[in-house]
């Protein structure tokens, strides 16, 4: 039933900016917490940056200073404003939902199917 799609990503030089969005599709849901992980080659997969409902954000030390996560919580959507981009920001990023059920209230998380970023050097 819900389903999170990502855009924004590219491949883009050092140094250029990008702007990720996700929009989670659905009905019947809220919202708690929404979020950007990536995954480099050979990598975990870590955190990129979160952001509550209430609008409280989170981000990785990597990032911090040069990207700035939002919401609109009318649309459903996330946004990732990233700066200054680097080569080791090449990754895969993946939206990250994690939303409760009206109905049964019943907490789930979701995952993106994930946007390539690539930074050349």
């Amino acid at each position: 039933q819900v389903r999170l799609v990502e855009s924004g990503g590219g491949l883009v030089q050092a140094g250029a900016s990008l702007r990720l969005s996700c929009a989670a599709s659905g009905r019947s849901f809220s919202i708690n917490t929404m979020g950007w992980y990536r995954q480099a080659p050979g990598k975990q997969r870590e955190l990129v940056a979160t952001i509550t409902s209430s609008g409280r954000t989170n981000y990785a030390d990597s990032v911090e200073g040069r990207s700035t996560i939002s919401r609109d919580n009318a649309k459903n959507t996330v946004y990732l404003q990233m700066n200054s981009l680097r080569p080791e920001d090449t990754a895969v990023y993946y939206c990250n939902a994690d939303l409760t059920y009206w109905s049964s209230n019943t907490k789930y998380t979701y995952w993106g199917q994930g946007t390539q970023v690539t930074v050349s050097s």
